[in-house]
């Protein structure tokens, strides 16, 4: 599981992998599924009552960085970025958008 290639495409992030098809993924899913251990916490402390809504910096890419072959470093322009998306979370995270 090789990611080939990475594109922002509007509100989406397109991957291409060695494995499979393309697969598209909305960036307010991204940043909802942030695995950083300060958004960890956050979705522990609400379990699931609210419902976020992003701010357009807020789910806006500056920049985006593989991680060894495993992962993406993504810097959003709200200046969060310490979150790793492991590509086994990306290739699930295209079943929910």
């Amino acid at each position: 599981m090789a990611l080939e290639k990475i594109k922002v495409d509007g509100d989406y992030i397109e991957l291409h992998w060695d494995d499979q098809p393309s697969q598209k993924i909305s960036l307010t899913t991204l940043r909802r599924n942030c695995p950083c251990a300060i958004c960890l916490k956050q979705r522990e402390d609400d379990d699931g009552r609210h419902f976020k809504v992003y701010r357009q910096d807020e789910v806006t890419i500056e920049d985006i960085k593989v991680v060894g072959q495993y992962g993406l470093s993504i810097s959003w322009k709200d200046g969060h970025n310490t979150g790793i998306y492991e590509f086994r979370l990306l290739k699930q995270l295209q079943k929910e958008g």
